[in-house]
């Protein structure tokens, strides 16, 4: 895995949610090819440009693409139960050391580094650091302090999915998009749920699916 940055996110590790269903996009989206690697090894390897480890949490029969050394490997609990469950899982998995992680999906693979360094910086003094835009947050592309464990698995126990449940219970920080300055145009949100979205990253990315 590439050298991560001698910066104050070395003391941040990466999540990445792998366990969906990918029904729309008809095939796994942790193996889907983007250029010489799959989705989920180019996520993993952009990623591991800023954080450091690296937990991928995967449902629990679930496929994947060989990893680069160091990858910490979760299982969801519980299957269908949303990116909770995969926060629960990833949290839990943490190396003792660390305190705080960027977490994302693994279908985000116009990720740009700089955000997550950005996001990071932005959730200093908080629980939470998640991109809201027009009332809709990103929960794929946020800070979570493993403080917030405990409050993810009441929230699991009493059947409260929904990521905002959480957002609203802890202290959180809701980014604003003209606060991303790193990613003005917002690339690392773009996640990939048809084959339209897949082509098109691929074309974004000037890569092909060949």
């Amino acid at each position: 895995m590439p050298q991560v940055d001698k910066s104050e996110s070395r003391a941040v590790a990466g999540i990445v949610l792998c366990g969906g269903k990918s029904t729309r996009m008809g095939t796994s989206k942790a193996l889907l090819a983007f250029g010489p690697e799959t989705m989920l090894q180019r996520v993993v390897r952009i990623l591991g440009e800023v954080v450091s480890p690296i937990v991928i949490v995967a449902a629990l029969d679930q496929e994947l693409p060989p990893l680069p050394e160091g990858v910490i490997l979760a299982r969801d609990e519980n299957e269908g139960r949303g990116p909770l469950e995969g926060l629960r899982a990833g949290l839990k998995a943490l190396p003792a050391d660390v305190d705080t992680a960027y977490v994302t999906s693994c279908d985000v693979p116009l990720l740009v580094p700089a955000f997550v360094r950005q996001i990071i910086d932005l959730a200093s003094g908080y629980d939470v650091a998640v991109m809201e835009i027009d009332g809709f947050t990103h929960p794929l592309s946020a800070v979570y302090r493993r403080s917030t464990l405990a409050t993810v698995e009441d929230l699991l126990e009493n059947n409260r999915l929904r990521p905002v449940f959480l957002f609203d219970a802890v202290k959180t920080r809701r980014v604003r998009p003209e606060e991303m300055t790193a990613d003005p145009n917002l690339r690392t949100l773009r996640n990939l749920n048809t084959r339209a979205d897949y082509e098109q990253a691929l074309s974004d990315a000037q890569l092909d699916s060949d």
